[in-house]
């Protein structure tokens, strides 16, 4: 299908018989000129504004087509009201899908529905019967053999039919009206001067519960480097909580130049492990594992471990090296350097990261450094990692995270690209228009029930909605929020309910978190004694944590498919700003669920929530009953507005599966 070229002023259109305008496509992020987003199984619905000039009617059709395919798939577009139209495709595979719209003036249907007003005004049909069968004679020389014959056939019944009435009944037969849908005259079509993209993923880029955990703390004692062997042994809770996406920070050599003490103190002890960021030494770079850790061997030995347990590894991607780094003494070229014959080192004043040394983006050798980085994630591919958390990608260029996600999605395009960057939200757009498949975001921060409802409403709206996935953390290395500080064990009940009920794709960084960290150094957002800097022994025995919600909360997003995603919420009114309520339901609504949350750690919250109950197919007067998936209580309810008690210092959320019910007698005792 060739796209036509657009008319400029001052000149002949290329076919100016072409009377169909088609306007405003949706969805469509920046004019097209990056993809929207879906995974499998999700629909892309299109919408276009789609008119003619005077009175004919217009006709549009949806086209798609998957990279792998040269014909289009045609869908008619139906019409909805003040000139939209709509249609829909599904996502069934892998890579890149195009869509685009085509319209016409369809002279049938505007025949048939003038036919019929002017039968209905009592009008003479002689010469519109033979108007309209001339003008199926000429569909049919458009048709194969096989059409065309019955194309003719219907012609001469217009002609012969005994009386106007039963001309417009055969007008209007469903069988004639589909023949005349197919073989319209496609050079009086308009085609949309734009082809749009999809770019379609496995479900897990939608879907996923990340577990963050430094290897080397997995031995049992903060005086032995931890190994991938003793990381196995933690599989089974892992997974029994619920997790499915098992995250390591880097697990390269370490850099001995400049390395950071504990609590991020410039000089280290002689014992110190340094910042596992700090990357490279002298037992390699980024496609080497600490030997400490173990083996090659040992780690693709642990990823086939982790995935018995349905578990798949995520590998931290941080394109930064130490001093001791190989790059920085054979590639010299792609370093900054300064007056005094020094190598730049990180700073974001006036923070300064003396262990770490970025690549230089703008340095004349560019093209090989984007293909030595774009070999690391190959190399990593090789061994069997399909998942990658992207550190700091705002600190590198744009164009080179479109060129490598974009090459490595071409070979791989199972392979999910997480973007670490909290940074100002365009800058967080940008990275998830060029390929980025989900991202961190403000949630770490957003607390009262107004920030969280407008930050939603900012997530699940196009056209955000349609580029920018959203992975929602509680907690990372970096980041103990005051909530978390001052909030006590509530505050982590509550961050870790919100977080894995408000998106599809949330993690916590652990063990910390169920076990309920919470001091920070003074006056900061950085743990006391961080486990970026120190070997630690988290006590997994320890029966003072949360492990138990977590696997309760993971269970009820496995089992219920409306938690599956991010873009169905709908926020509910309650007479309490300190609760906070959402719906989110399935497209069919066979599976409803209201999320009540009490955001006060520190009192029991009470008050009442107004379901929206029409659009979730439930009856005032007629009762429904609603189990809290959580605290396994039931109760009936009538009315739109229903009552909730909350103590967070037992359980301060409720999940509620809403049951609408079936009105027949002898459902008695459907409640029961």
């Amino acid at each position: 299908m060739s796209q036509h070229r657009p008319q400029t002023s001052n000149e002949f259109p290329e076919d100016g018989r072409r009377r169909a305008v088609i306007e405003n496509i949706t969805p469509q992020v920046d004019d097209g000129r990056f993809a929207i987003k879906r995974v499998i199984g999700e629909k892309v619905v299109v919408r276009a504004d789609v008119f003619c000039d005077g009175h004919d009617e217009p006709a549009a059709l949806l086209l798609y087509r998957h990279e792998s395919e040269e014909q289009w798939h045609k869908v008619p577009m139906r019409f909805l009201v003040n000139d939209a139209w709509e249609a829909a495709f599904q996502i069934s595979e892998l890579g890149v899908y195009y869509y685009t719209v085509e319209a016409r003036v369809d002279h049938f249907v505007t025949w048939q529905k003038d036919l019929a007003k002017r039968f209905s005004a009592g009008q003479d049909l002689a010469v519109d019967r033979e108007i309209g069968a001339r003008l199926v004679e000429s569909f049919a020389l458009r048709a194969g053999s096989s059409d065309a014959q019955r194309l003719r056939q219907w012609a001469s019944r217009l002609r012969q039919a005994p009386d106007d009435a039963s001309a417009l009944r055969l007008a209007q037969d469903p069988e004639l009206t589909a023949l005349m849908e197919r073989h319209y005259d496609p050079h009086l079509a308009t085609l949309a001067d734009r082809t749009f993209q999809v770019l379609a993923e496995r479900q897990r880029a939608l879907f996923s519960s990340w577990y963050e955990l430094f290897p080397r703390s997995t031995s049992g004692d903060p005086s032995q480097h931890g190994t991938f062997r003793d990381c196995e042994k933690l599989l089974p809770e892992i997974a029994r909580m619920g997790f499915d996406v098992l995250y390591f920070p880097p697990i390269h050599p370490i850099g001995l130049t400049n390395r950071k003490g504990r609590n991020n103190q410039v000089v280290a002890e002689g014992d110190d492990p340094g910042s596992p960021w700090a990357i490279g030494g002298a037992k390699g770079g980024h496609k080497a594992v600490h030997p400490d850790l173990g083996t090659l061997e040992d780690f693709r030995g642990f990823i086939a471990k982790a995935a018995e347990h349905g578990l798949e590894v995520a590998l931290d991607i941080a394109f930064q090296c130490s001093p001791d780094h190989p790059y920085v003494h054979r590639r010299k070229q792609w370093f900054r350097q300064r007056p005094d014959g020094t190598v730049q080192y990180a700073e974001n004043p006036p923070k300064k990261y003396q262990d770490i040394i970025p690549f230089d983006f703008e340095c004349d050798d560019w093209r090989n450094l984007w293909e030595e980085l774009r070999s690391i994630f190959e190399y990593w591919i090789e061994q069997g990692v399909t998942i990658f958390r992207v550190d700091n990608p705002h600190t590198k260029a744009f164009g080179f995270w479109q060129y490598v996600i974009g090459e490595i999605k071409k070979e791989h395009p199972e392979t999910i690209f997480l973007s670490e960057a909290f940074t100002r939200p365009k800058v967080m757009y940008r990275l998830a228009k060029v390929g980025f498949t989900q991202s961190y975001t403000y949630f770490t921060w957003r607390n009262t029930k107004w920030e969280l409802e407008q930050y939603m409403q900012e997530l699940s709206t196009p056209p955000v909605r349609d580029f920018f996935r959203p992975n929602f953390w509680p907690n990372t290395p970096d980041i103990l929020p005051e909530i978390l500080q001052y909030g006590g064990r509530p505050a982590f009940m509550i961050r870790f309910i919100l977080a894995a009920t408000l998106s599809a794709s949330y993690g916590i960084y652990g063990p910390p978190f169920e076990l309920f960290v919470n001091t920070a150094l003074p006056g900061s957002e950085e743990y006391l004694d961080s486990e970026k800097y120190e070997i630690k022994n988290w006590d997994w025995e320890n029966a003072d944590h949360m492990r138990e919600l977590i696997a309760r909360v993971n269970r009820i997003r496995r089992d219920n498919p409306a938690l599956q995603t991010t873009w169905n919420v709908h926020f509910c009114k309650t007479d309490n700003d300190n609760l906070i309520c959402y719906v989110k339901t399935t497209e069919e609504h066979d599976n409803i669920l209201l999320v009540a949350v009490n955001l006060d750690p520190f009192h029991k919250q009470a008050g009442h929530i107004r379901l929206p109950m029409e659009s979730l197919g439930l009856s005032p007067g007629h009762p429904f009953l609603a189990h809290d998936l959580l605290g396994d209580g039931r109760n009936i309810w009538h009315s739109e507005w229903n009552p909730i008690e909350l103590d967070p210092h037992q359980l301060p959320a409720a999940v509620f599966r809403l049951y609408p019910r079936l009105r027949r007698e002898q459902d008695f005792d459907y409640f029961m």
